[in-house]
């Protein structure tokens, strides 16, 4: 039977996996423009048809090379979702409704966080890099950590909450030439902002922690 320990380790390296980094913003971004640029020169039937293989094509071709498929398979029940609803709906805006309530949903998930005093960056920073505690206190009764766990949270959900409402404007006026535009623009550019300035204030507030102290035998060779 498989440790708590091994079980962590394994849900890191999963959540880690699921990132997917520039190869997976690719795969994320790709049928996307194939959607777009498919119904504007064949209209819905195909634009559909057109996004669903290049997500397939994608996953396939990450599978072929032996590479974590996480982000392929997860792009291509999102693209199918996608195509799905806009299919029922008959228009080519209705591609990116999913988009749009994920941000929303995403953004209520992080300010509930924040409301029950629970910061999510915080509890998946705890899970996947543990904060040391020399004089076993809690992160959560750190003051300046769980501040800077709340700032990026916070960060995250104006992040998602912006990427919601400005797509749900462009959404209400038919624009899906930007729709895609804007889901592109404020995708891995706002990622990143997000995750630098949660890098920067929460090393910030780690810097700032009492050191662990070092172990009898460490202690006695600098001696």
């Amino acid at each position: 039977m498989q440790s708590s320990e091994g079980l962590r380790e394994q849900y890191r390296q999963q959540m880690l996996n699921s990132i997917g980094g520039w190869t997976g913003t690719v795969i994320t971004a790709i049928p996307t423009v194939v959607f777009v640029i498919a119904n504007a020169a064949g209209g819905l039937r195909w634009a559909i048809g057109a996004a669903v293989g290049s997500a397939l094509l994608l996953a396939g071709y990450r599978l072929l090379r032996r590479q974590p498929v996480q982000q392929a398979l997860t792009g291509l029940l999102g693209v199918a979702l996608a195509a799905f609803i806009a299919a029922r709906s008959g228009h080519a805006k209705g591609y990116f409704l999913l988009g749009i309530w994920t941000s929303f949903g995403y953004a209520a998930v992080f300010i509930g966080s924040l409301l029950v005093r629970r910061p999510l960056v915080g509890v998946l920073w705890e899970f996947l890099d543990p904060t040391p505690s020399p004089d076993g206190v809690s992160w959560r009764r750190r003051r300046t950590l769980c501040r800077a766990y709340d700032l990026a949270t916070l960060m995250a959900a104006v992040v998602f909450l912006a990427r919601g409402v400005v797509q749900q404007a462009l959404f209400a006026v038919n624009k899906t030439g930007w729709l895609a535009v804007a889901r592109l623009a404020m995708g891995y550019p706002l990622y990143i902002l997000a995750v630098g300035f949660g890098l920067f204030v929460v090393n910030r507030a780690r810097r700032r922690l009492p050191l662990p102290e070092p172990l009898e035998g460490q202690a006695a060779q600098t001696d």
